[in-house]
């Protein structure tokens, strides 16, 4: 049997360069918070176009969202182009084709001119369903992509060495290795000039002429202009936070038996989602790659058992796969189907936001950064207004959507309170087998309690310091999440993701 290694295959295979935290007050044209490929590549183009760029990531680069990501670099994004045109028009799909396209051939010319060996390959990408329930939806599709611009055909007959009832396939797509590219673009960033800081959290940001950039250890950047690419907005002026919705999706991963790559992209919403691609190793071999089980942060799911049925679903798809990889990857969606990138006028002058890519950050994160690279530079690409977080018209139509966000919101805040053992007794803590994690009210307040592998007793305040949700414990990842906005907490109560800018207080485990 396989031993399978937690954490990311991408960040496991290839290493950046470490860089120090920010420790003096710096100044600079531009300031780019957060460093996965929508930061850096912001940071790249910015100083493709003369600026002075800085970059402050809270942890590693590429250490979030980046590094799990599975490394589609397609247009095609599961079902989204019959429903743009129907809620958005016809020409908002066509920008959408044009402007994810354009994205992906960036990727392509950057790799190129760097020289970086990022296991770049061309390959197809099939949305596909089983059932013939699904097939009417995949022809609309395929016609509502091929309207809007792609190379897309309705099929029947895929590589998957199990049967499909359609599939809409695109041509001419791409998959590539998320972290190696990101090395590459980092030594090229250094060629420009561009000055890089790990560790370093920023804690609040002030539009302006100049912008303002605060840090947690009190140093501050004085920039003309700010592009906060954190995934989720840490600094929500504009209250995009009521326009996004948190998933998360398992990932599992172990070497093909020659001669079963099924040679291209593909993805699923039945069952869960499923999601499958390969990548080269080095002996040949290609790796099979399958994600699914989405969920909610903190949602209370069982995560163990999440995995179990992907790797189930993986032994019956694919036999002869021996899992040696998993992780999970967190994503956000806006309720409008479309990406939120450009200016935040609330935030104050000159602060750009990338956010909301629904899945497929490896297009949206080089769209953004070229398009907030324009809007900084003066210029105007024409689907600007399409991914405006100011937009009207899309925000309208999509309120019914918005509405059951921040009813679900609303709905964890109070009924996760009513439901923390509200008799007030410890007796579950006791009851803590070594491994796992429970939410208990002591001291008058929720208190967040796991046992280690050591039998040793670990306890943070419930509460989410964002907005003051409580969190849940995700068992396979021993992390507490919140379901709200999708913050992630170690067990120690340290940041492990955003919005959260402030851990979760400590407890004595000796007072539950």
């Amino acid at each position: 049997m396989n031993s399978i290694a937690p954490g990311s295959y991408w960040t496991q295979t290839a290493h950046l360069p470490s860089f120090h935290p920010l420790t003096a007050a710096v100044k600079a044209d531009a300031a780019v918070v957060g460093g996965g490929i929508a930061g850096l590549s912001a940071a790249w183009e910015l100083a493709g176009a003369g600026l002075n760029v800085v970059v402050l990531e809270a942890d590693r680069l590429a250490g979030g969202v980046t590094g799990h990501t599975t490394g589609k670099v397609t247009a095609l994004h599961t079902a989204v182009y019959d429903t743009l045109r129907t809620k958005h028009g016809e020409e908002a799909a066509r920008l959408y084709a044009t402007s994810q396209s354009a994205a992906m051939r960036r990727v392509v010319e950057v790799a190129e001119e760097l020289g970086v060996d990022c296991s770049l390959e061309r390959r197809p990408a099939f949305t596909y369903c089983e059932g013939p329930d699904g097939t009417d939806a995949l022809r609309a599709e395929a016609e509502a992509a091929r309207a809007a611009g792609l190379d897309a055909s309705f099929v029947t007959e895929t590589g998957l060495p199990y049967p499909v009832a359609g599939a809409v396939r695109v041509e001419d797509q791409a998959q590539f290795h998320p972290v190696a590219y990101l090395r590459g673009l980092v030594d090229g960033l250094l060629a420009r000039g561009v000055r890089l800081y790990e560790n370093t959290r920023v804690t609040g940001v002030r539009g302006g002429e100049p912008c303002r950039v605060t840090t947690a250890s009190g140093v501050g950047v004085s920039a003309r202009h700010v592009v906060v690419a954190t995934h989720h907005p840490l600094f929500d002026h504009a209250l995009l936070a009521t326009r996004l919705t948190q998933h998360r999706d398992l990932v599992i991963a172990g070497p093909l038996p020659t001669g079963q790559d099924p040679g291209g992209m593909y993805i699923t919403e039945e069952g869960g989602k499923r999601s499958v691609r390969t990548a080269p190793l080095a002996d040949g071999a290609r790796l099979l790659i399958v994600t699914g089980e989405a969920f909610t942060p903190g949602g209370g799911e069982d995560t163990e058992a999440g995995y179990a049925r992907l790797t189930a679903w993986t032994a019956e798809r694919f036999p002869g796969v021996g899992i040696t990889h998993r992780w999970a990857a967190q994503d956000n969606s806006s309720t409008d189907t479309l990406p939120l990138i450009g200016g935040l006028p609330t935030a104050g002058k000159n602060v750009y936001v990338a956010t909301g890519f629904a899945g497929w950050g490896m297009t949206g994160g080089v769209l953004a950064g070229r398009l907030i690279a324009s809007l900084v530079t003066g210029g105007r690409e024409p689907w600007a207004a399409l991914y405006d977080p100011a937009r009207i018209g899309p925000a309208l139509r999509s309120a019914p959507a918005l509405l059951k966000t921040q009813w679900d919101t609303g709905k964890h805040f109070v009924k996760d309170r009513l439901e923390t053992l509200g008799d007030g007794t410890n007796g579950p803590v006791d009851e803590l087998r070594a491994g796992e994690g429970t939410v208990v009210r002591a001291g008058g307040g929720p208190c967040a309690v796991h046992r280690d592998d050591r039998g040793e007793l670990h306890a943070v305040s419930a509460v989410c310091t964002h907005m003051r949700c409580l969190v849940a414990f995700n068992n396979a990842e021993r992390t507490w999440e919140c379901p709200c906005h999708g913050s992630r907490f170690g067990i120690d109560g340290e940041i492990l993701q955003g919005p959260a800018l402030k851990p979760l207080e400590r407890r004595d485990p000796d007072e539950l």
